[in-house]
């Protein structure tokens, strides 16, 4: 079973779609499809399996020193970056706290991660 394979391999970059007919697709003219109720269900439950490894692994990554990509800052809310493993838009974010003043967008920043969730970190700028 595929969430077996996941929960196996261990991948903490994935993600899924539920199938939907694509012009000039073969699988279109395929006998009974799958109902919308099944598809949202596994879904669901392959998110919800992916989740639970990537909030794992990030974990992991409290306590560690990265350099990280500033993609943004705003004084109240912080700064979010990225790092070297992570792509815009797609991957997860670096939550930095507090960044200061000197921070800025296109900067790069040696945070400590200090806390994690599914897919985000949350990191301060590390002392040096």
């Amino acid at each position: 079973m595929l969430l077996d394979w996941l929960r196996e391999a261990r991948l903490d970059r994935v993600g899924c779609f539920k199938y939907s007919p694509v012009d000039g697709a073969a699988a279109n003219a395929l006998p009974d499809p799958v109902p919308e109720e099944l598809k949202d269900e596994r879904l669901a439950r392959f998110m919800e399996v992916a989740a639970a490894i990537s909030a794992e692994k990030l974990a992991a990554k409290v306590g560690q020193r990265m350099r990280v990509l500033v993609d943004s800052v705003d004084p109240e809310k912080g700064a979010i970056a990225r790092s070297a493993a992570d792509a815009p838009e797609i991957d997860g974010v670096v939550r930095i706290a507090r960044p200061g003043k000197k921070l800025q967008a296109g900067d790069w920043a040696h945070v400590q991660i200090t806390g994690a969730d599914d897919y985000d970190l949350q990191a301060k700028i590390a002392r040096a």
